[in-house]
């Protein structure tokens, strides 16, 4: 299995082994949310990286290990933070509901 969603991000040319991956979908009423942003906030609140959503919604990001807020921003919604936990060799999938 690669660890990938079904329909979501390839993975084709990342070692996996060597990366700490947060990646998932934004979606508003079960439906992938392509013009929003997703924060990638340190344990103490500081901005990290941001990243816009694909047209069906996803995003990635390579982190370091820790804990993590991931703060989705999109239009008509209010922002939302979900915490998330990163460590090389794992891949963290997260649905973040708006």
């Amino acid at each position: 299995m690669c660890g990938a969603t079904e329909g979501g991000l390839s993975l084709d040319g990342i070692d996996v082994k060597k990366e700490a991956i947060v990646q998932g979908q934004v979606v508003r009423d079960g439906e992938p949310v392509g013009n929003a942003y997703v924060r990638l906030l340190d344990r103490s609140g500081e901005f990290t990286a941001e990243v816009p959503t694909s047209a069906t919604g996803h995003f990635r990001f390579f982190a370091g290990n820790g804990e993590w807020t991931l703060r989705t921003l999109a239009p008509k919604a209010e922002p939302v933070d979900k915490k998330v936990i990163a460590s090389v060799g794992d891949i963290a999938e997260v649905v973040v509901s708006i």
